[in-house]
């Protein structure tokens, strides 16, 4: 167990004047607090806080964090409260403690909303202060260090969490020695028997590979004192982690990672780097599309070196950085050790500014009120490598590997984003899905008159772009909606002798919206647009009840030809001014009801319904699409696709059958492979009432075990 004193000698190896009777009072509450209490290991319980401290003098950060590590546990563990660390350590120490207690003792519904909330809770107090961030960090780092004593189901559940949201947390801090061993630990628990097969060989290749990084670093010594030059140099064997994510990417074994061995050159001013640089590539030859410079373009952490591939000895790939002394530091301790704080623990605006990416974070986060899709897009924003474009004044914007135009627009501004309806990338014009890649300069064209479109979905790469366009798309689908409910509660209103127009003057719509446990009249409207109450259902109420008056008998007569009599869902649409055509869906996108649809007159066989938004639309003749809408008859089944990503389990297959079955969904068909990361790919053709139904289906379906994607899709994807 690390002492109190191990600690206070870190702090004063990079705080001499360091205020350590502050920490010491603290142990001292701490030890105290936790009097009595163990880990799971057997532990007294103290261990914990005391690692967590320690951990965080190693990062340099400063008194109050330390206080701050030593103290997390106690509102949540003992009968301590944030008022008594207020009055004892002041509100500094107290806030940093409020906000890592809040993340922790949140509860919830279902363990998904729980990792989203608690995420968003954390982000909420990274933003307030970004010490929470860090104390946390320090807190998982143990905490995985332990996790040996945990149950497996829950050790790799911890471990997923940790390698999903803790890693990258770390990356955009540039605690670049936590990131790493984070990443080592989560591996070993998620993927054990890989683990330890790399593992085993590297220790079996450990002499050859210590035999090579000796030489090779006498090699750099040499050539750098032969041009007069100076530096720290040194060599490791890159993390297993690492390896493995190389052996992915690439699709090689063990034996075919050739460049697994990475060396430092550490030396006083950035012109020593560029000069280095070159001898480098003047003795070995560089790998082509390698070479990084992160001194004239710094990652979002602040991160800068320089990066080069390299054929050396023995024709081994190796990597070679090349930093200063102050960019080693950062890269090894992260900003945690150089912030500087207004007082009450905010970022002062010059550090701040380096933090763009989380007042992004919290914009967003209060858009996506689905914890799903949250979750998805907060692990692709944070864990995705960055690429660097420019405006086409200069200024760079950093963005997600492979990101699009329409993610540059979205990042610029959110109305340059709505109003996108083109790109120039280094002066040619593209299409708004081409990756962008390090160093384009994009310009965007905009028009008033274009909107977001759901294609966009298909591609965007930003948590930003993905909740502006979804934002912008629900708004208007809801606008839809309550006018198309209006249409239908009209038109059906003139059948069944009521004055709908009336009704609405007359307030009486508020009444039937209570009744059917709905907020507003919209709310009644959009249901009714949406075909989740049908316009005959609202108007009913209107009627006399049976003992009064008997209610009239109203049939629709629809004068239909042979053919249409043979399709069971033509009478759910209506065509305006038309009424004796056969109507068809279209099986590209099989629309539902409540989707946006549009008629396309085919020659000799009536009209085909599509979705608004189906690719195969845009291809069609314009001046053969008509309007369509929906009648609101929903009591027949309708064909929809779901796709399903899941891990290959047994029983998997017969949990999403009896899913399907309870949310009384018939399976019509379905294909199913296996993916090569070893995953099960499930592609079922169903039958559900309606939109509503669809999603309410999906949204079950994710929540089985083992779920990675659940999407409705078309056969034009």
């Amino acid at each position: 167990m690390i002492r109190i004193q191990e600690i206070l000698d870190k702090v004063t190896e990079s705080r001499p004047n360091a205020d350590v009777a502050l920490i010491q009072k603290a142990y001292v509450f701490s030890a105290a607090a936790h009097a009595g209490q163990t880990r799971l290991s057997g532990e007294p319980y103290l261990s914990h806080p005391l690692s967590v401290a320690y951990k965080l003098a190693e990062l340099r950060m400063d008194e109050a964090t330390i206080c701050a590590g030593l103290l997390h546990d106690t509102v949540e563990d003992t009968s301590a409260t944030i008022e008594d660390i207020d009055t004892q350590f002041g509100e500094n120490v107290a806030d940093i403690v409020d906000g890592v207690t809040k993340i922790s003792l949140m509860t919830f519904d279902s363990k998904e909303q729980a990792q989203a909330e608690n995420i968003r809770k954390m982000i909420l107090a990274m933003a307030e202060d970004i010490r929470v961030l860090v104390v946390k960090l320090a807190d998982r780092m143990h905490n995985m260090n332990t996790l040996d004593f945990q149950k497996p189901h829950k050790q790799k559940l911890i471990a997923q969490e940790t390698l999903d949201i803790y890693v990258p947390l770390a990356n955009r801090l540039g605690l670049h020695r936590i990131k790493l061993e984070l990443e080592d630990l989560s591996f070993k628990y998620l993927k054990p028997d890989i683990f330890n097969s790399i593992s085993e060989w590297l220790e079996n290749n450990q002499k050859s590979g210590t035999e090579y990084m000796d030489r090779v670093r006498d090699m750099i010594r040499s050539m750098l004192e032969e041009n007069g030059m100076t530096a720290v140099i040194k060599g490791r064997i890159k993390h297993r982690y690492s390896i493995y994510r190389k052996m992915v990417q690439q699709n090689l074994t063990l034996d075919q990672v050739h460049d697994i061995i990475a060396f430092r050159v550490i030396v006083e001013d950035v012109k020593q780097c560029y000069a280095i640089l070159g001898l480098v590539h003047a003795i070995w030859k560089p790998v082509h599309g390698r070479f990084k410079d992160y001194i004239s373009m710094p990652k979002a952490n602040m991160y800068q070196s320089l990066h080069t591939t390299v054929i050396g000895p023995e024709a081994e790939r190796i990597e070679i950085q090349i930093r200063t002394k102050e960019m080693d530091q950062l890269a090894e301790h992260g900003l945690a050790s150089h912030w500087q704080y207004k007082e009450g623990g905010k970022l002062k605006a010059k550090d701040a500014k380096q933090f763009s990416w989380l007042r992004e974070l919290v914009d967003w986060q209060k858009m996506e009120s689905d914890s799903h899709e949250f979750m998805r897009s907060l692990k692709y924003d944070l864990f995705k490598d960055e690429v660097y474009v420019f405006t086409p004044k200069g200024t760079v914007v950093e963005l997600p590997e492979d990101a699009s135009p329409v993610d540059f627009a979205y990042s610029i501004h959110t109305e340059v984003g709505n109003h996108c309806s083109g790109a120039k990338v280094n002066g040619k014009l593209v299409p708004l899905h081409t990756p962008l890649k390090n160093g384009d300069t994009v310009e965007i064209i905009t028009d008033t008159n274009r909107h977001p479109s759901r294609d966009w979905l298909k591609f965007v790469k930003t948590a930003k772009a993905r909740t502006r366009i979804g934002h912008f798309i629900r708004t208007e689908e809801r606008t839809r909606s309550i006018s198309l409910g209006k249409e239908m509660l009209e038109k059906q209103g003139r059948r069944m002798g009521i004055n709908f127009t009336k009704v609405m003057k007359e307030g009486l719509l508020e009444i039937i919206a209570e009744d059917f446990s709905l907020k507003t009249v919209e709310d009644l409207l959009s249901h009714v647009g949406y075909a989740r109450i049908t316009a005959q259902k609202v108007l009913r109420k209107l009627m006399p009840k049976p003992e009064e008056q008997p209610e009239p008998q109203v049939e629709e007569v629809r004068p239909q030809d042979a053919a249409a009599k043979k399709n069971k869902h033509a009478e759910s649409i209506s065509i305006r001014g038309v009424d004796d055509v056969l109507v068809r869906f279209a099986k590209c996108c099989n629309p539902l009801p409540g989707d946006p649809i549009v008629g396309f007159i085919s020659r000799g066989r009536g009209v085909t319904v599509h979705t608004s938004d189906c690719v195969n639309v845009q291809n069609l003749e314009a001046e053969r699409l008509i309007p369509v809408f929906w009648d609101g008859q929903v009591d027949k089944p309708y064909p929809a696709r779901i796709r399903i990503i899941s891990k290959n389990v047994v029983g998997g297959l017969s949990r999403v059958s009896t899913m399907l079955a309870s949310e009384n969904v018939n399976i019509d068909s379905g294909t199913f492979h296996s993916t090569v990361d070893g995953n099960s790919e499930i592609e079922l053709t169903v039958e559900v009432r309606d939109v509503a139904h669809l999603y309410h289906t999906i949204d079950r379906l994710r929540t089985l075990p083992g779920m990675i994607e659940v999407s409705r899709f078309s056969s034009s994807e």
